[in-house]
């Protein structure tokens, strides 16, 4: 489905009046009046047709109306060509957790340029004002699902988190193994699923914490039909849950969380009475951990690939949030780093390391012959990939003392990313 629709923005952080070449066109922000040019050129861009929005149930206007309230707190910039929108970014106000820390995030997506306006730069541009917005609103992290990651990875953005989709047959299914709690089935808005995610969240890294906005997203292009079970455990704690829906005698698993084993077990003891029902199993897993290690049928089909990309929007006020890992000493290195669109991420820097893993960042004049991207670095401090991994594909360049100290520095725990928006 294409990145999200028809949003507002109400902020002055773009340079209005600002004109690219000799066509006048000037950027501003995307205000309500402009909310059907919004729809319209996403829409072109990314081909969707009335058909595809009435097989999971919308109306044109049933969007606009599910949408306000996300548009209120967007910020939402465009090009325009006299009273035309002819490029146009969106950014949603969001906070994720980044090993146990809480740090705001601006959430892009709604990127869409008409054809004949393409080449020009004004994508470009509109990026740069928008992480210029985000750097104001002390959103240090950026995340997009992308449409394009050879684009995105021009502009700054790495892949941060994968999706791995697999399909199950019914004799592939796991018996049935006692566990102390039960399933009961929940309505998909109901406060229980929210508080199973809380819980889930507050220990997993890279997750997103779903307000308001984030949860209308997470169930947008849903289908009506779609269902809830949670596990509750033996003191009526919830677990996890799996969100699904049946079609066709296939058990479609949109998400499956689980805070220990014996939620995991539960969980699939409640799959798997679906046996009568159902001749597969086909569903998405946002873990670092292949499903089928854990099957004891284990030749299942698995399809791992990219999901989330990210980016650090302000380097120096990333690190003063980022929580290293403590050590015996204190740890510095000297390096030059290159960004694509934001200046201060650019030149030469030293990042201190305090025994207690607080990290500081300076520019400094010197040349240094350490040199790291944003990209690389922001899927670095992520944990999508380590450090040694990265210098041995050539994505740093020091020497071996250094990625020791960056691999003791850094700890090791992939990003769960389940959200679309």
């Amino acid at each position: 489905m294409f990145e999200n629709i028809y949003l507002l923005c109400y902020n002055n952080y773009y340079k209005e009046g600002e004109i690219l070449n000799k066509k006048q066109l000037k950027m501003k922000p995307v205000g309500i009046e402009y909310m059907d040019q919004y729809n319209a050129l996403l829409r072109y861009v990314f081909q969707v047709t009335d058909q595809e929005l009435y097989s999971i149930g919308w109306q044109e206007k049933e969007i606009i109306r599910a949408k306000f309230p996300t548009m209120e707190k967007a910020d939402v910039i465009g090009w325009f060509d006299n009273n035309n929108l002819v490029s146009q970014v969106a950014v949603y106000p969001m906070k994720v957790r980044i090993f146990g820390k809480k740090f705001d995030m601006g959430g892009l997506t709604g990127v869409g340029t008409y054809p004949e306006y393409s080449n020009m730069g004004l994508m470009h541009k509109l990026l740069e004002q928008a992480l210029k917005n985000m750097k104001k609103r002390g959103q240090t992290l950026c995340y997009l699902y992308p449409y394009s990651i050879p684009y995105y990875r021009r502009k700054g953005w790495e892949i941060i988190s994968d999706k791995i989709s697999y399909e199950i047959k019914d004799y592939q299914l796991p018996k049935n193994r006692q566990v102390s709690g039960d399933v009961r089935r929940v309505k998909a808005d109901s406060d229980e699923l929210k508080l199973t995610y809380d819980i889930y969240a507050s220990h997993t890294h890279g997750a997103i914490i779903r307000d308001e906005l984030a949860w209308n997203e997470y169930w947008l292009w849903d289908k009506d039909d779609i269902m809830v079970a949670i596990y509750y455990n033996e003191k009526g704690v919830p677990d996890g849950y799996v969100i699904y829906w049946i079609e066709n005698e296939i058990f479609y698993i949109k998400d499956m969380i689980f805070n220990n084993e014996e939620a995991r077990t539960g969980l699939w003891n409640f799959v798997s009475a679906h046996f009568s029902m159902i001749n597969q199993v086909e569903g998405n897993t946002y873990t670092d951990e292949p499903l089928a290690f854990l099957l004891e049928d284990a030749s299942i089909k698995e399809i791992i690939s990219p999901y989330f990309m990210g980016r650090i929007v302000d380097f120096s006020a990333f690190i003063k949030e980022y929580p290293f890992k403590p050590n015996v000493s204190e740890r510095e290195w000297r390096f030059t780093m290159t960004d694509p669109i934001m200046e201060c991420n650019q030149g030469s820097f030293i990042l201190k390391i305090s025994k207690n893993g607080n990290g500081t960042v300076s520019k400094i004049s010197e040349q240094c012959t350490d040199r790291i991207s944003i990209q690389t670095m922001t899927t670095m401090l992520m944990g999508y990939k380590r450090p040694d991994y990265l210098a041995k594909i050539g994505r740093i360049y020091t020497d071996e003392n250094t990625i020791d100290m960056l691999e003791d520095s850094i700890e090791q725990q992939t990003p769960y990313i389940s959200d679309y928006f």
